[in-house]
């Protein structure tokens, strides 16, 4: 069963790695995840076998975060070169997002609240 799941996923990479030859503005990985998230939506659902080799995944995470980790242990001079630039990156970020994020919540709450007044 695990199998299965892992082959939707690694084919959906893949056809997100043809579609990156077309489209070079995203990478493939994430047209594949693009794809798999049109693919769930359209089966309202998630098949037993994607959802078990995503939980099996989920586990090993943590190793992916080695090799940056690792990254910026060996690079903290050029990290700190270019610190004024990625401390305005992340309060800009930090200004976009979270504003935007709270008008999310709110309009969600607002549907679901009408949704469920029409329900009534």
């Amino acid at each position: 069963m695990i199998i299965k799941g892992l082959t939707w996923l690694v084919l959906l990479q893949l056809v997100g790695g043809m579609v990156n030859l077309v489209v070079p503005a995203l990478p493939g990985p994430i047209i594949g995840m693009l794809l798999l998230f049109g693919l769930l939506l359209l089966r309202r659902g998630i098949p037993e076998s994607l959802e078990k080799t995503a939980a099996l995944l989920l586990q090993y995470l943590p190793l992916l975060l080695i090799v940056p980790a690792a990254g910026i242990m060996t690079s903290g001079a050029a990290l700190l070169d270019d610190l004024p630039a990625i401390a305005a990156g992340l309060v800009l970020s930090l200004l976009v997002t979270v504003p935007l994020c709270g008008w999310l919540m709110q309009w969600l709450i607002r549907r679901q609240e009408r949704q469920q007044e029409d329900r009534a």
